[in-house]
Parts: C-alpha cells; structure tokens; sequence
C-alpha cells in the first residue's frame, strides 16, 4: 500500500478510486475533496510519532459520501467551515466509523430527504475550535432558534421511517477559555414528529462553547450539549467539565429524550441567561456528581420547563448573578435529591425565560404553577443570600409531596424563608 506524502499523489489516489488511502506527512489542500463510497482514509504516524495533518485552505475539508472510514488524522479547516462532512443523500448510506481525530472546524453529518438510515461510530475526536453560528438548519420551538455545534448530528428528514444510529466514545470539544462558537454538541432529529437520531451511548470528556450572542436577543439559544427533538440516547456521560460561557448559553439542555445522564464533573455557566440543566423533554436518571454553578445575570443551575424527570440528583447549586433561580419546576417530576446546598447569592435581575425576557428575583427552589415533585431531599441548606428574595416558593397549583432540608436560610435585607401561595401543595412539616 503506497503512503501518499503531498497533494499531487493525494489527488491522483482519488481520481483512480483508492480504497484505501494512506497518508504519511503533513499536506496543504486547495479544495475540498470527497471520499468515494467504501473508501478509507487514515495517517500513519511520523517518526516521533505525530500524526500527519491534511489542512483545508479556505475551504470545507473532507466529503463524505457511503460506507467510509477516517482515522489517526488531524483535520485542519477554518473553524467556520466544515472538517468533516456527508455530501450523499440515498436510501440507506450505510455504516461511518471515525477514530482518532482532531480537528480544527465543525464535524457535520446531516441527512436529508431521500436518506432513510446511516450508522456512525465515532472515537476519541477532539474538535479543538469551531465556528458553527451560520449554518441555516436550526431546530425551533419554545420560541427560540438553536445554533448548531462542533460537532452535528442531524437527521434533517421529516419521514417518520428515517432513523441515524449513533455511538459516540470520548469526545472532546474547545478549550477552557477558548470556546467553540454556537454549540458545543449537537444531536437532533427533525422535530417532535419525523426523522430520528438513536444513540445507544455517548460519552465527552470536557466540553467548552460560546454562542457570543448580544444581550437581549431573546431568540436564539446554545448550549454545551443539546440533545434535541428527535433525538434519543440511552447513555450520556460526561468525565470532565461542561462549560458554557456566553449570552443565552445552557451547559447541559434536552428537547429530546436520555434514559440516563451522568455527569462526573462540573457544570459551569458564566453568560447572563444561562442555565446549568434545563429539560424539555423526558430524562429517566439525571445525576451530577460535581457542582452546579451558574456566574451570570438570570442563570439558573437547573430549569423543568416541560417534559420530566424521574430522579434526579445534584451535589451543590450555586447561583451568584443578580435574577438567577437555583431550582425551578413548572411541570411535574419524581424524585430530587440535593446532597449539599442550594445557594443563591444575587438579587433582582433580567433573565430569558422560554424566548421572553422578564425581570427576576432570585428564589432558592421556585415550584411554579404547575410544576410538581413526588419527592424533594435536600441534604444541606436552601439559601439566600441576596436582599428582597425568597428562599422557597411555591405558587398557586404547584405541589410539593414530600420534603425533607437541613435548613432554610435567608441572609439578605427584607428577604423570606417561604411563599406558599393559597391553592398550593406543600408537606406539613415545610408548611
């Protein structure tokens, strides 16, 4: 097997339909190319054993189109362009295995009309930056668009019949403060109703993003990992920090479906309406073993807008920025456990809620109208820290079954330990 070493050879490989392509040495490419159907493209190590680079000028990188393989490269693009794409749309595009990546600019498989099933298999990809704000094909509900990731997984197909399969082994995504840009992670059917991504398992190592919206824009949302419509994932874990740094920026956030979600590390949000876990969707077990943070104006540590929850467990939550909620419930869920604090320290500030900016006080644990818990524990202290706050409020129609706390604390001038509307539901002993 012949190791191509510059462009000359690369492109000759291409044209004479090689099927197995081998490259030994860094090469600069003029335009993006595309891999035959049951093609292999692989680095072999250098001699101190770097892997080779295949960098893009000014270009998207390498086509996809049936049945390929890429390992053991590193894929240089600009980070607004795409690394690694699918350029084919048939019946069945067959199976996608990528190894030992890295990769400057976003990795994108989107599937289209025409396109009923594709399997990938990705391992040990690290997409080190990313610009991933322009694409137009953006998911919408709630009353906001989502901008897409670093890496994409999309079934863009309406067909109810349509359906990616999907595992995912050790990504990694940006770096600490030096984010990719719109979404970290990226997994979405067509909508509600349509065309399906299942994964059976997906696991990250760190993940950092920043979608650099402006303050204000209400209508637009990211997030480090968006599992969205469509999308269902029976295993997600998390081994490292993820962090989201931006406006309107969720760390962790869900339209679609995970059976079980666990995340080893750290869940920060620095940007003003950023949330730490937000769930629209339906989560069989949510559990964080690190601390929920959230710095900004109006981020919350962990949002149940719609869907629900069956158990769910946080180590702390922090809230520091004025506006910002610690845990808020507007639908039903079963069991939550917090085995620290629930901490709030701000006091009255904006924040986005469901596409509409409103003015907010910062409560520990809010129970909106309509949200519900079987069962709340939390091991350490509900607390505020702010002035003219609320520790624990549960408003008209919200229900509360069961409840044990250490302490419920409040700090600040003019604030309250409990707002029990009338029409409310909450256990003697809180009451």
């Amino acid at each position: 097997m012949k190791t191509i070493n510059n462009y000359q050879d690369l492109v000759k490989a291409i044209l004479n339909g090689d099927k197995e392509i081998t490259i030994g040495r860094n090469i600069l490419v003029s335009n993006s190319f595309t891999l035959p159907p049951n093609t292999t493209l692989q680095g072999k190590p250098q001699e101190n054993g770097e892997l080779p680079t295949l960098a893009f000028s000014r270009t998207d990188g390498v086509a996809l189109t049936k049945n390929n393989k890429i390992s053991h490269l590193n894929i240089q693009a600009e980070p607004n362009q795409r690394a690694i794409y699918n350029i084919l749309q048939e019946d069945d595009l067959g199976e996608f295995s990528f190894e030992n990546l890295t990769l400057t600019g976003q990795f994108s498989f989107i599937t289209r009309s025409g396109t009923k099933s594709a399997k990938l298999a990705l391992k040990d990809i690290d997409i080190i930056a990313c610009d991933a704000r322009h694409y137009p094909e953006q998911p919408q509900k709630y009353g906001v668009n989502v901008y897409q990731g670093a890496l994409t997984v999309y079934n863009f197909n309406s067909q109810k019949d349509s359906r990616i399969d999907l595992t995912i082994d050790n990504i990694t995504i940006g770096r600490k403060n030096a984010p990719v840009l719109g979404s970290g992670l990226f997994v979405s059917g067509f909508g509600d109703e349509g065309g399906q991504v299942v994964a059976d398992r997906i696991t990250t190592q760190a993940v950092y993003s920043n979608g650099k919206l402006p303050f204000g824009v209400p209508d637009i949302i990211t997030a480090g990992v968006f599992i969205v419509y469509g999308a269902i994932v029976k295993e997600l874990i998390h081994h490292d920090n993820i962090v989201t740094y931006g406006v309107n920026d969720m760390v962790l956030d869900t339209w679609g479906t995970v059976e079980n979600w666990l995340s080893e590390k750290d869940i920060l949000s620095y940007g003003p309406s950023g949330i730490g876990f937000v769930n629209f969707g339906k989560v069989g077990n949510f559990v964080v073993k690190g601390n929920v943070a959230t710095y900004g104006m109006g981020a919350r540590g962990y949002n149940q807008y719609d869907g629900t929850v069956d158990n769910i467990e946080f180590n702390n939550i922090a809230t520091y920025g004025d506006g910002s909620i610690g845990i808020q419930l507007s639908r039903k869920i079963g069991k939550l456990t917090v085995h620290g604090d629930i901490t709030t320290h701000g006091s009255e500030g904006e924040s986005l809620v469901k596409g509409v900016i409103f003015t907010l006080k910062p409560t520990a644990l809010s129970i909106q109208s309509g949200g519900e818990a079987e069962e709340i524990n939390i091991a350490g202290n509900l607390q505020t820290l702010g002035d003219e706050v609320t520790a624990l409020e549960v408003k008209q129609g919200g229900k509360i079954h069961s409840m044990s706390v250490g302490q419920i604390l409040v700090k600040g001038k003019n604030s309250q330990r409990l707002n029990i509307e009338n029409g409310a539901e909450v256990p003697s002993n809180i009451a």
